[in-house]
């Protein structure tokens, strides 16, 4: 596929560490069939000692798919690009992640501190896919850093078909406000499409983000826990004028039993229980005593018991 056939529904799920696996994955195609998916991080210092079978997995019908590697070390990260063609209808480079352990390995957003390393980085991967090759960065390492305009011509010059920016600092981590706008100067310096991400929760945020920023498409992370419609509601209303209303509570617990149900037979029910309560604060809120079941149900480690709980709130809608 080309990258104009990738992101033709002008909105992807954007990569995140631990939460983009699978199974959400799955659960956000069997809404959308068309947007672009990507899996969580993969460090290409582990996938290089195991090709692990978890991260790489994927259905015939999670195409388009791009898989993301982070790594500093060119050869390496070309060398599991290759590995991962098998799965992958993009490769998509790391050079955002804000963590500490991760930019003290220089890799993610450390990479913006690194231009040369990072031209390097896509330069010998592109040499090696026959796949479109996209990269992900932020505005900067910091305020004063923000070289965000720089970055994204050197990523286009060494071959990068498409590029997605999280419009904030790696200082700022999650903090503060995206800043859409600046997208825009990015976009006027570059011919490959851009994607913007960061704080895109609805489909008004979607538009407006859209409108600042006059990027080719949106990214969506956050906004997509807890709601695996966002994504097909988004690209509904872009592209059909159909706007679509978020799922119900009643939609949302019956979405966590799907997910629940998934991981368990993916992991385990022990691994896979454990695995789904970072999503709960998502799931269930904005309803009287969330909190408190939400503290309650945290505790449970067997699916028979959570589902029990769930249920009761099911009974009291």
């Amino acid at each position: 596929m080309q990258v104009k056939d990738l992101i033709s529904a002008r909105v992807s799920l954007a990569p995140m560490a631990g939460i983009t696996d699978y199974v959400l994955r799955s659960l956000i195609r069997e809404q959308s069939p068309s947007a672009l998916l990507t899996t969580e991080m993969i460090s290409s210092e582990a996938l290089k000692q195991v090709k692990d079978t978890v991260i790489t997995k994927r259905d015939d019908n999670h195409s388009p798919i791009s898989y993301q590697l982070s790594g500093h070390k060119p050869w390496m990260i070309a060398e599991c690009a290759k590995y991962l063609e098998q799965f992958a209808d993009m490769i998509d480079i790391n050079m955002g992640c804000p963590v500490n352990k991760v930019v003290k390995g220089t890799d993610g957003c450390a990479l913006m501190r690194n231009p040369n390393l990072a031209k390097e980085i896509v330069k010998t991967v592109k040499a090696e896919i026959s796949i479109p090759l996209s990269v992900k960065f932020r505005l900067g390492y910091t305020f004063d850093e923000m070289n965000y305009v720089e970055f994204g011509e050197q990523m286009q010059e060494a071959g990068a078909d498409f590029i997605t920016i999280h419009a904030r600092t790696r200082s700022q981590m999650y903090g503060g406000k995206a800043d859409w706008k600046k997208i825009a100067e990015l976009k006027r310096n570059v011919d490959i499409p851009v994607f913007a991400n960061g704080d895109i929760v609805s489909i008004e945020t979607a538009v407006e983000c859209l409108e600042q920023s006059n990027a080719d498409g949106v990214a969506i992370g956050r906004g997509a826990l807890g709601d695996v419609t966002l994504i097909s509601r988004i690209e509904q209303y872009l592209n059909r004028g159909i706007y679509l209303s978020p799922p119900s509570l009643e939609e949302k617990i019956n979405t966590l039993k799907s997910h629940l149900i998934k991981e368990v037979e993916l992991r385990g029910e022990n691994v896979g229980v454990k695995f789904v309560r970072k999503f709960y604060p998502y799931y269930l809120n904005g309803f009287q005593g969330a909190s408190k079941l939400r503290g309650e149900i945290v505790l449970i480690e067997n699916l028979k018991d959570v589902f029990e709980k769930l249920d009761k709130i099911l009974v009291c809608l």
